[in-house]
């Protein structure tokens, strides 16, 4: 009887080896695929602006790629498992193991092990490079893929209410008595909530209080005309407090900064718990690779000349699809309400542990 749960370390690299070479392999594949697909749709857009070519199109490119690998990395996971462990069950080397005294855990336990290597890269590639091209995508998209405001701090598509009255504005960069507004839009509303008078600004920087508007172009409801004016002075109740709380987007943040935003939030008095989801899927995302191997254990053990091989293997990928979509219904019910934060983004992940677990001692221990 083998008390080791680790086989032999020829074993572990051989399996090891076999499986990340598999996920980098399903990855290149998905990755190429979707980008070609991504870039039909988006090409169009980016080659719009005026002075846009080839450069912008790799550029798109570059930021769009670290987004699919985040997301699709665990289902390369799945596939790579399901390729695995079909092709050693085809091959009867699990038989082999198996004869040698190995149990169903001791084969999978290197496959375990490549996983969660696999998902502290992942995580570590989502902090450092996702989130950053994630936040430069959108504040590039925010300005119709134009020249990006020189910021760190860009944010995209800001909303802000001043009362009954709604400034809007493509984008945000800067901070504090520096922070200007582009592409901005201000509604004045009269007590029934009726638009009297718009004005659309190309740029707008802060008064304290108030943000002026460089030359707006106003539009009277009542007179229905349309003309130039001065830098005029609106929204004098929208403080920087407010900008600062104005919007967060989880996926361009780490998890240290996500921390702040949710605390500036609760302080307040906001609802913070899609983000407080979202800061908790940060670790359990990454992690659900560590599923795969279980998941997909089906599909190598049983004999493979029993004729039940795909239907093993369609099963793990069932297995394997199913938690991805019950995962993403847990999310969106986290983010209205109906679990609390930790539960949305955890009890997925143990729910599918366990029945992963349940399958390989049923069908094989």
């Amino acid at each position: 009887m083998q008390l080791e749960f680790f086989p032999s370390r020829t074993l572990m690299f051989y399996l090891g080896r076999l499986f990340v070479t598999r996920i980098v392999a399903v990855l290149i594949m998905l990755v190429l695929v979707l980008m070609m697909l991504d870039l039909l749709g988006e090409s169009g857009d980016i080659l719009s602006y005026e002075g846009n070519g080839e450069a912008e199109l790799f550029h798109y490119a570059s930021l769009r790629i670290p987004q699919l690998i985040a997301r699709f990395l665990p289902y390369s996971a799945l596939l790579a498992t399901i390729i695995t462990l079909a092709t050693l069950n085809q091959n009867s080397e699990v038989i082999a193991m198996k004869a040698s005294g190995l149990s169903a855990h001791q084969v999978l336990a290197p496959l375990v092990l490549t996983a969660l290597i696999v998902a502290l890269v992942s995580f570590v590639f989502n902090e450092r490079i996702v989130t950053r091209a994630t936040s430069t995508l959108a504040a590039w998209q925010a300005v119709d893929y134009g020249p990006i405001p020189k910021d760190s701090g860009v944010r995209n598509n800001v909303y802000l209410s001043d009362g009954r009255d709604v400034l809007m504005a493509g984008t945000l960069s800067g901070s504090g008595n520096a922070t200007v507004l582009q592409r901005v839009t201000y509604y004045r509303r009269d007590a029934q909530g009726m638009i009297v008078e718009q004005m659309r600004s190309p740029r707008a920087r802060y008064a304290g209080p108030g943000w002026i508007l460089e030359t707006p172009e106003r539009f009277s409801a009542e007179s229905t005309q349309t003309g130039k004016l001065a830098s005029t002075t609106v929204a004098k109740g929208i403080t920087l407090r407010q900008i600062e709380l104005s919007k967060v987007d989880a996926d361009a943040q780490n998890l240290f900064e996500l921390r702040k935003s949710i605390a500036a939030l609760k302080a307040a008095g906001r609802r913070t718990s899609e983000l407080e989801a979202a800061w908790w899927h940060k670790i359990s995302g990454p992690l659900s690779a560590v599923l795969m191997p279980l998941l997909g254990a089906v599909a190598a053990f049983g004999l493979a000349r029993s004729g039940q091989l795909l239907i093993r293997s369609v099963i793990g990928m069932a297995l394997g699809f199913a938690y991805f979509v019950i995962d993403n219904a847990a999310l969106a019910m986290g983010n209205f309400g109906g679990y609390p934060p930790m539960v949305a983004a955890w009890a997925p992940f143990l729910l599918f542990a366990l029945i992963g677990e349940t399958v390989l001692v049923r069908t094989e221990e």
